[in-house]
């Protein structure tokens, strides 16, 4: 067994990734419980699902990118630049006159969160042997945590109190300060050899992916789902993917190597990451504004809800380190999707008399699950793989989540608003003149109709059309578990040390 590693020569870069991850962290939670004061402000209750899809969507496209230029240049100038944008990113949101510009705006976030979570990953991984990860996992998962319950309560917070703005505007002084330990602390001396750059794998990918998302988004809304326009943009986004298959196994240097896919464990890992990011993305879009809608609370009460998964999520993880070691990571996988179904399950069967609390304590057994998925299977999938790869291997992996998480809003969206739209076709003749609630006008309608019968039915219909997420959601924690059954039971690490960087062909 390998001889632990002594984690103090490498506690300032540690606490610079730290800083660096609480980037992330906030940004996944904190601006699900401002959805409602933000849809007051700027309007379009229709496109608020963009603000999740095109932040996720544009991290997804560009983790791949990153990835593959760490493992050529090094991972110290690649996390800064990703650094950057973001906090660019952010302050852009923080400006946004209009739901346009802040859906530009969060596309840029993306961008720069491209980088920061899988390059922070890809480092600890080479700076700890396998059995020293699990404690550091313990410290990146108290990084998760305090932000992760914080950013629901901040969002909150400065939406009830303040202005949402200072949602984005928060970023600017981390992300100052996790560039400066990261310049300071972070000395990284390899030979870097010039980047070969996949332009028709990354311009393929990402024109694939945004075209189906954006078909699944704007499907039964802005167009008919068999019109034209609908089948043309799926059938462009499909034939884009298909080149993008052809292309990868030509290119010198793939942006997604297909090599990844043709393994078990990571194409296992891969599938088991899209179905945690589709969840996780499911129950932080949708239920705080349901909380705020059906069970009438103000935005810091929803935050509090969703901050309790977000508090069982790192307290999980930062005992799973130990019981991977102690029995393996499916079985460890396996424990967490049996929570996450039981968590689910609860959120399928409340009604409109539950309480907060119920919301809240499923909330946290769903995110005591994903932390016994997640990590295991990251760690895993980084252990099977040498040093020139572990980038690009870690990298797919984020990617897969974003992925998930991207195309689970967009579906979402177009399960809920379906059912929104079906429920307010047939309101009842004696309320019509009252609703005056069209997709962007909803809730500002349910908020000011009260007590009254058109708020009841308000109500309803956000209940019936969030419902329909929650079953969607049950079939997506299914599907996860049997993807989590492909892994093996016992994972056999590979150790190579860093030899020459820009190998592109991996195992």
């Amino acid at each position: 067994m390998t001889a632990k590693t002594d984690l103090r020569p490498h506690a300032p870069v540690l606490a610079a990734l730290m800083v660096a991850m609480a980037l992330v962290a906030l940004e996944g939670t904190i601006i699900a419980t401002a959805v409602p004061s933000i849809v007051d402000d700027l309007g379009g209750f229709r496109d608020f699902p963009w603000l999740f899809s095109v932040y996720l969507l544009a991290q997804a496209v560009t983790m791949p990118l990153y990835s593959r230029a760490a493992d050529a240049v090094g991972r110290k100038p690649v996390i800064l630049i990703g650094i950057m944008v973001f906090v660019v990113g952010s302050v852009l949101c923080g400006l946004a006159w209009n739901m346009p510009v802040l859906i530009a705006a969060r596309a840029a976030q993306g961008i720069g969160a491209g980088a920061i979570q899988p390059i922070t990953t890809t480092i600890l991984g080479d700076l700890f042997e396998l059995e020293d990860r699990a404690r550091v996992q313990g410290y990146m998962a108290t990084v998760w945590g305090v932000s992760s319950v914080l950013g629901p309560a901040l969002g909150g917070l400065f939406s009830e109190f303040l202005s949402w703005r200072w949602i984005f505007l928060l970023n600017a002084p981390i992300g100052a300060v996790a560039l400066w330990m990261l310049v300071k602390h972070f000395d990284e001396r390899i030979t870097r050899q010039p980047a070969r750059v996949d332009v028709l794998g990354a311009a393929t990918l990402t024109t694939g992916c945004s075209l189906c998302i954006l078909g699944l988004l704007s499907g039964g809304t802005t167009w008919a789902w068999g019109s034209t326009t609908s089948i043309g943009i799926f059938a462009v986004g499909a034939a884009s993917l298909a080149v993008f298959v052809f292309a990868e196994r030509r290119a010198a240097a793939p942006v997604l190597p297909l090599w990844i896919f043709r393994r078990r464990v990571l194409l296992a890992g891969n599938l088991s990451a899209v179905s945690i990011g589709a969840l996780t993305i499911g129950v932080a879009a949708y239920l705080p504004t349901y909380i705020q809608v059906v069970h009438r609370t103000g935005p810091l009460e929803a935050g509090f809800a969703l901050a309790a998964m977000t508090l069982g999520w790192p307290i999980a993880t930062t005992q799973s380190g130990r019981l991977y070691l102690r029995i393996g990571v499916r079985a460890t996988a396996l424990i967490g999707t049996a929570l996450t179904v039981a968590g689910v399950l609860v959120l399928v069967a409340l009604t409109p008399a539950s309480g907060v609390a119920t919301i809240a304590g499923a909330c946290f057994v769903i995110g005591l699950g994903l932390g016994l998925t997640s990590m295991p299977v990251t760690v895993a999938l980084q252990s099977v793989v040498g040093w020139s790869q572990r980038g690009v291997v870690t990298g797919t992996n984020m990617f897969a989540r974003s992925i998930g998480s991207a195309a689970g809003v967009a579906g979402f969206a177009a399960v809920a608003d379906h059912e929104l739209s079906r429920r307010l076709a047939s309101a009842p003749a004696a309320l019509g003149g009252d609703l005056g609630a069209s997709g962007d006008a909803f809730i500002s309608a349910a908020r000011a109709a009260g007590d009254s019968a058109a708020g009841a039915f308000l109500r309803a219909s956000m209940h019936e059309s969030t419902h329909q997420v929650f079953r969607a959601l049950l079939v997506v924690t299914v599907l996860g578990g049997l993807f989590r059954l492909f892994i093996p039971r016992q994972i056999r690490p590979v150790t190579i040390p860093p030899p020459r960087l820009g190998d592109p062909d991996g195992p």
